[in-house]
Formats: C-alpha cells, structure tokens, sequence
C-alpha cells in the first residue's frame, strides 16, 4: 500500500528536478554568469557527469565570442589591426618608392673596329646626379628628378627605372652595380644598390654621407666623400670604414683626428687617401687609410705624413704608389704603401689648376689599358698606372677621355682627338657639334655608342 504513493512521489520529484535542469541550460546559452552556473562548468571542464536528484545530464561548453561586448572587443581589435598596417605603410620607404624592373637586356653590339671619321648625337637625356656617363650591364645609366633610369644605348629608351620622394644625392657604378646616394634628412644617408641590368633592388643601406658627397670605388670597395667625414661601403654596402667626425659615436675616442677638414679622396684596392687640413699644422697631411679595418668605427691607418705646403691635392693611387700634386712646386709628389717618398716630376700644368679643390674632392680621372688620364682643367695628363709616373701631356683639352673602339680619345674644342696612348699625339681628329657648348667634357663608351656628359646632360653619339 504504501510502495506506490512512495514511487510516485519519487517520479514526480524527478520530473521537477528535470525541469529545472533545462531551465539551467537555457539560462546558460543566454549568458547566465550565477555561481552555480560556473560551478557546473568546472564540472563540465572535469569530464564529469552532472548530477541532478540522481539523474545525469550533460552541459554544452559556452562560446568566448557569444556576448555582445566580446564581438565589440573583437571588432575593435580587427580595426586597429588593419590602421596599424595602413599606418606602417603610408610612412614606409615602400610606398615611398617606384620601381620598374625589366628583364636582362640582350648583350650590346661591338664597338667598331676603330673610331668613326663622324659623330652625330642619336639622343640624349638629364643626368643631374652623375658626374660622368654610367654604362654598365649593357645599358646607359642616367639620374635625375630623384629618378634612376636604364636606357637602351642606341635609342635612349627606358627599360627599367627606379623612383624615391628624396632628392638624389649622386649615382654611380661599382662591381657591375649601380649606386644610388639619395638626401635624407640633413645629409646624403640611404645608399641604395640596383642590379644594373633589370633595375632589381640588391641592397640598401644608411649612413652618414655629407651633402655633394661623391663616390670614389676601390676594388670590392667605396668610399663617400665630404669636409669632415668619409663612409666606406664593402661591395654588400656593409660599413667597412669611418673616418672623422662620426655623428652619435658610440665608442668615443676611436677617431685620431676630428678637428681636421678634408680635401680630396681617391683610392685603391683595399685603400682610402685623403688630404687633411689639421689646426697648428703648416702643411697638408696625406692620411692612408685601410677600406676595411677589424673595428669599422676604429679607422686603421697605413700611414699619414705631413706634406711641404698646405694646397696638395691627391690626383691617384696605385697598389704600391699615392701621387699628390703640389702646385707651389709644381710637381707631383709620389710615396710608396709606407709613406717614404719615392720621386717627384715636375708638371706642365698652370699652378691655379693644381690648387683649385675639385667638386666634390674627386679628381677628374679615367683609367684605360696601361694609363691613368688626369684632367687638371685645361690639360689632360697621362700617368703610368703602376707607378703614377707622368708620362705626357696634352694641351687644350676639356676632359680625361676614355678608350673607344681600341682607341684613346678626349674631347677637343668642336670634337674629339684620337691620341696615341704611347706619347700623347695626335692621330686624328673627329668633329661634334655640340652647339657651342664646350664646356668640361666625361666620356664613356657603351658597345658601339660614345657618351658624353655635358654638365647635367648625357649625350648619345653614333
């Protein structure tokens, strides 16, 4: 009698029990934060079954972005996200740069075989940041308006070209590359290298370059130029060498002399000379540095001496040889790797040339089979390329020349003189009209066209 009032009293306590159960789980899925609630889900995260009046059930785990203020908090997350990027990149270098790339240009066609008895202008084009024409990877390198360009050498058409928003320092060529030194900031600090042939980007680095900076190549390195500081690059444009007033030193009293002001800078492998102008002393210093010293920041010397009067101005090195002009005595000093002054020769060249400091303190030189051609303003010199020896001298002429078709020639008044490289004379003579404007002349050959650059102006001939 009493067995089935019990057993239904049981069924129907379970059945509530149930109902408040589902009413829990509801609650749950609708956000239900009570202590109870996180108390089951801790079973829940146990892999225990739950236990209601005996009964077992199972809870669904809660979703992290269920809530209103998590999808808030996630939404603000994706829209940071995508202002950082946007950010990032309206300041980068990258939207800063343009950059046309082309595939490798077909090999040039040969030089003829000896100079043509006529020249004539087939194009030309602006040239600002370079000194002297650039011919390299079978194309003609020309720089301007913050633009580097490689042109086709017959029609002077664009193949690639590379773009910054900074003003272009000066562009030149160095281990079958092209380097670019653009303005930033208050000097001339990103120095960027461009495969010559497709205009490819291959490295890019800062530095601490002067502004009218130039760049002096030596072998596997290069070196900026300036009053007070020189920079020199390995061919990876990792710094190899400072030398003179480094801005933010970090190890202080590496430099030896700071005070200084420098003239002019040539180099050789493995080697940087410069001219240094020092307080309390009653000439110039001829200063010899190595490229690449163990410590970049601790230039190491080969030697430095001081010279016998202040107005030197180093023309040329060698392996084992430095020739420095001096215009009081009018000759030209050479000293061997060691420092020892080994000759002296005296110049036919007007004392006021040998003393005017060159722009950018780079002599006006070119190099060609056996010989160094030094143009001091109105005369080109030949020095022998091992020794630094003069060897003749040619008046009336507007540049350092350069080899063409297996010959030496320099730009003349009206044209150009193909000279014998042996002694000087002249063979023949090639007219150009260059319109009246014969002014300082640097030529370079590209396959069977010549280059000049006239001023801010390079100039195509066939």
């Amino acid at each position: 009698m009493n067995t089935s009032p019990g057993r239904r009293h049981d069924e129907t306590d379970a059945q509530d029990s149930q109902a408040a159960f589902s009413s829990g789980a509801e609650d749950v899925l609708a956000g239900s934060d009570t202590a109870g609630d996180r108390g089951d889900a801790s079973d829940s995260r146990r892999g225990g079954p739950e236990q209601h009046d005996g009964q077992a059930t199972r809870r669904g785990r809660r979703s992290p972005w269920n809530r209103p203020r998590d999808r808030g908090v996630a939404a603000a997350l994706a829209v940071l996200a995508v202002a950082t990027g946007v950010l990032v990149w309206w300041f980068s270098d990258s939207r800063a740069t343009t950059q046309r790339t082309a595939a490798p240009p077909p090999p040039p066609p040969a030089e003829p075989a000896s100079v043509p008895a006529e020249l004539s202008e087939i194009w030309r084009a602006p040239s600002d940041a370079t000194t002297a024409p650039v011919s390299e990877g079978g194309l003609v390198i020309t720089a301007a308006d913050s633009q580097v360009v490689g042109r086709d050498p017959a029609t002077g058409q664009a193949r690639w070209r590379y773009a910054r928003d900074l003003p272009l320092c000066t562009v030149t060529n160095a281990w079958s590359k092209v380097l670019a030194v653009y303005r930033k900031d208050l000097g001339c600090s990103e120095v960027t290298q461009l495969d010559a042939g497709t205009g490819r980007r291959t490295a890019q680095r800062n530095g601490d370059a002067e502004l009218g900076t130039r760049l002096v190549e030596g072998g596997s390195h290069v070196t900026t130029t300036g009053d007070h500081l020189l920079n020199t690059w390995r061919n990876d444009l990792v710094k190899s060498m400072e030398y003179g007033r480094v801005p933010a030193q970090v190890n202080p009293g590496r430099q030896p002399r700071t005070e200084c002001e420098y003239g002019t800078v040539a180099a050789a492998s493995g080697k940087v000379g410069v001219i240094e102008h020092c307080p309390d002393e009653s000439g110039a210093r001829l200063t010899v540095l190595k490229a690449a010293g163990e410590e970049a920041d601790k230039p190491e010397q080969e030697f430095s001496a001081l010279l016998p009067e202040s107005s030197a101005t180093l023309v040329a090195m060698a392996d084992d040889a430095v020739a420095v002009a001096m215009p009081e005595h009018g000759r030209l000093f050479v000293f061997n790797g060691e420092g020892r002054q080994t000759a002296t020769y005296p110049l036919d060249v007007p004392s006021a040339e040998l003393a005017a400091n060159p722009p950018g303190g780079v002599v006006a030189t070119s190099q060609g089979g056996d010989n160094v051609y030094w143009f001091t303003g109105s005369r080109t010199v030949a020095l022998s390329a091992g020794t630094l020896r003069p060897l003749w001298t040619v008046h009336d002429t507007l540049g350092p020349g350069t080899l063409f078709a297996g010959e030496y020639v320099v730009p003349i008044e009206g044209g150009l003189a193909v000279l014998n490289a042996a002694d000087g004379t002249t063979l023949r003579t090639v007219r150009v009209d260059r319109g009246g404007g014969d002014n300082t002349i640097r030529l370079a050959p590209a396959g069977p066209v010549l280059l000049e650059q006239r001023g801010d102006t390079v100039v195509a001939l066939k």
